[in-house]
């Protein structure tokens, strides 16, 4: 026999599941839609290995993120450890040189190159340059690698 505290247990754990997924849903990343970004408008952020440019960090109609940024590097610097990610990585080199470690091939990128980074494979940059070395980066993950796939 149900009991009014089993009730009562039923009926709390009911309303903080819905709390839980309306929070959810209300931090979701909105999708993004055509859109325009003007160099001039986007925020530089100083790092310790140089500087950042955020684009934008959105859902899209077709992906579950399409992520932008623009990184300049410091002579020397690297922006992080290699590493790996499901999502693809788009590296546009708009000035400088870079080493592009790809697994355990080491590559050299000049401006007006491109580097491309497929999902879960180890890659890494590095300004090899005497100056400092700007590029763009495109991050994309599609809804399929963003969800766990069934066992």
């Amino acid at each position: 026999m149900i009991t009014r505290r089993d009730f009562a247990v039923a009926a709390i754990s009911v309303l903080a599941t819905g709390a839980v997924v309306t929070f959810a849903q209300s931090v979701a990343k909105p999708v993004m839609h055509s859109s325009v970004f003007n160099w001039s408008n986007l925020k530089v952020e100083p790092t310790k290995m140089g500087e950042r440019r955020g684009v934008f960090d959105a859902s899209t109609p077709a992906l579950e993120e399409l992520e932008m940024h623009v990184t300049t590097l410091n002579p020397g610097e690297s922006p992080h450890p290699p590493h790996r990610h499901a999502a693809e990585e788009l590296m546009i080199i708009k000035e400088g040189t870079l080493e592009a470690l790809q697994g355990d091939q080491t590559n050299i990128v000049e401006a007006g190159g491109i580097v491309f980074e497929a999902s879960n494979e180890l890659h890494g940059l590095r300004n090899i340059g005497t100056n400092r070395a700007t590029y763009y980066v495109l991050k994309i993950l599609p809804h399929d690698l963003a969800k766990p796939k069934p066992q």
